[in-house]
Parts: C-alpha cells; structure tokens; sequence
C-alpha cells in the first residue's frame, strides 16, 4: 500500500485527536471521575450517532447473529481503552500516558504474527525499533541517565494493558470473521456504513462502561463538578476524539493495514507534547524534536515501497 497524501491525513488525524482526549483527560481529572467520564462521553456519542446509524438495528436478527464478535469490539474500544487512559491519567501524566500507548506497535506485529498468521518483515521490525527508540528518547528526556532512572507508577500499566487491547481491537477490525465478509455481510445502503457500524461498538459497549463507572460512584467516587470546562471536555471527546478519530482509524486501518496505522498512533506522544505546552503550559524541549524524527523514520522504515511488500 502506497502512501498518499490522504492515507497520511487518515492516518494522522486520529493521533493528533487522541492526544487532545489525553490532556483533556488530565484536565479532568478531579472535575470527573474516569470511568465516569468515559460512560458519559460514550452515552453523548450514542445520542450523536442515533440520527445517523439508526437503520443499522433493523432487522435486530441481524444484529443478534452477530452478538459476539460485536461485543468484542464494543467492549474493547468503548468498553475499555478510554475507561482505562482516563484511570490512568489520575495517577500519569498525558505524555507518560501516550508514551506508553506508543508501545501499540509492538504489540500489534505480535498479535498480528500470533493469531493472524501475518509475520513482521525485517522493515517491520526495523520501523518498531525507530519508533520505540523516538518513544524512549521523550521519556529519558533526552538522557541515557534518566531513562534507566523512569518509574512507572500504576496508571503507565494500565495504559500497557489498553494498548494491547487496542491492538487486538484493530485486528479484529482488519481481519473480521466471516460472517462480516462478503456476500453474507449486511450492505452499507442497508445502514451497515461507519456510523451504523460505530452506533453498533457504542451499544455493545456502552453496559460494561456503566457498569464500570456504577462500580465507581458506588466505590465513593467524587461527584462530577459540573461547569463550562466539563460540557467543553464532554463534547470535544464525544465529538473529536470519537466520532472523527474513529471514523478516521476505521478508514486508515481498512486501506494500509492495523500495522501501518500503529505507527501512525506513535505521532501521538509528539501531539500531546505540543498541547501540553499550549495548554499546560509545558514547554516543548529539542528532544521532542530529534524523537519526532525517530517516529517519522519508523513510519518511513515500515511502509512499503510502490511495488514493493
């Protein structure tokens, strides 16, 4: 797959949201409980997508022959990988979090080689080992010293768990069974296209998020302090950081493939940096500039030549 210029805006754009959705996480975080926080922005995404995907449950035999592989995806995106960044954002910072989250890559050629039968090629692993060393240069600062001295605290660990769920989630969307294949899978005029399709993950995975955050609220969590800063964070969430960076990652994955995009996701450390500085007031530094050239020498390293593998 050759890399256009539109492929790139694909692949780009989802990155560029998700660092937003890590700092207003962080922002967050003490105005809304996380997992409480992630319930609520995918309940806004449910009402959003209504309007637009409604005729994808009729016939609901339709959907329910399909059940399993839905709550899959449902419960993997929806469910689980914001509820988890936004617990982990509590107790990490956003470039921590989207640091660790770079770490997708790695996991994504593992998965890939294990359960898919798609075994990396050495500029594979070439473009993983450029991208990871850009990932470590941001967390050691700059420095060899400081890199060995990096202490994760509970929140880097549950982005690791988050990013493995993001890479199985990504395969399954790549690699989908065969009832989603082919003739037998329902039309995008039948109202099967993206919105339908996301309305779908948003509805599987919508009761294990309210479950999550009950489990919260009932743990003693803090009651939401409800502002302009939080309906902003909800909707900028809901809107951007759901609806566009999804529908950008479907289409990314579905033309260069759940690897070649991974790289991409690696852009969203260098993202979070540059928000963090406007909004945070965290200055960029020069490392930022020589890991963003170790990211981009990754993604180069790893896309396949016109003509090539």
């Amino acid at each position: 797959m050759t890399l256009t210029p539109r492929l790139g805006l694909l692949m780009t754009l989802p990155p560029l949201m998700w660092a937003g959705n890590a700092v207003v996480g962080r922002l967050m975080a003490g105005q809304v409980p996380p997992l409480t926080l992630n319930f609520m922005r995918w309940l806004l995404v449910l009402v959003i997508l209504l309007p637009l995907g409604w005729r994808v449950l009729l016939p609901w035999q339709r959907v329910a022959g399909r059940w399993r592989y839905l709550l899959v995806i449902g419960l993997l995106s929806v469910g689980l990988y914001n509820a988890l960044q936004y617990a982990a954002l509590v107790s990490s910072t956003p470039m921590n979090v989207t640091l660790v989250a770079s770490s997708t890559p790695v996991w994504m050629l593992a998965i890939g080689a294990l359960f898919f039968g798609e075994h990396p090629r050495p500029r594979q692993l070439l473009g993983a080992a450029l991208s990871l060393a850009g990932v470590a240069v941001v967390l050691g600062r700059g420095s060899v010293q400081a890199l060995l001295q990096v202490q994760f605290v509970i929140g880097d660990l549950l982005v690791l768990a988050a990013a493995v769920g993001w890479a199985v989630y990504s395969w399954l969307l790549a690699r989908p069974p065969a009832h989603m294949l082919g003739a037998v899978r329902p039309r995008a005029d039948e109202g099967w296209d993206w919105a339908g399709l996301l309305l779908l993950q948003v509805i599987f995975g919508l009761p294990p998020a309210g479950l999550f955050a009950a489990g919260e609220q009932t743990l003693g969590a803090a009651p939401v302090q409800w502002g302009w800063a939080v309906a902003g964070a909800l909707l900028y969430v809901s809107l951007g950081a759901s609806i566009v960076a999804y529908r950008a990652w479907g289409l990314a994955v579905a033309q260069g493939g759940p690897a070649l995009a991974a790289f991409f996701a690696n852009l969203t450390p260098l993202f979070a940096a540059l928000l963090s500085a406007l909004v945070l007031g965290e200055a960029p530094r020069p490392y930022h500039a020589l890991a963003f050239v170790l990211i981009v020498a990754g993604i180069a390293a790893s896309t396949p030549r016109p003509g090539g593998r």
